[in-house]
């Protein structure tokens, strides 16, 4: 009887296991661009607004965009750009200004 009772038991754990996961049923939120297209509106974004432009002098400045809260810092290939949002990141490369 006990032995009947554990396989039983082990039986039904077995099958909520492969029962549990094993969906391939998935939400994809269709709204998101590609993560290149967003990674160039930010870039747009950044390089159009007034907030992010280079304080005279400045070696290092923060500015927001749209959800993102981004960081520049010159160096020695333009501006190097970071931005951040929960979950997700950009970096970029602004090439220097002639």
């Amino acid at each position: 009887m006990r032995l009947s009772t554990a396989l039983l038991f082990g039986a039904l754990a077995a099958a909520l296991l492969i029962g549990c996961g094993g969906s391939d049923d998935s939400t994809t939120d269709t709204a998101k661009p590609p993560a290149g297209a967003a990674k160039a509106e930010v870039r747009a974004e950044w390089e159009e607004s007034p907030g992010c432009a280079h304080p005279r002098g400045a070696s290092r400045w923060g500015c927001s965009v749209g959800a993102y809260r981004c960081q520049a810092l010159v160096t020695d290939r333009g501006w190097s750009v970071d931005c951040a949002r929960p979950g997700r990141s950009i970096a970029f490369t602004v090439p220097p200004r002639k």
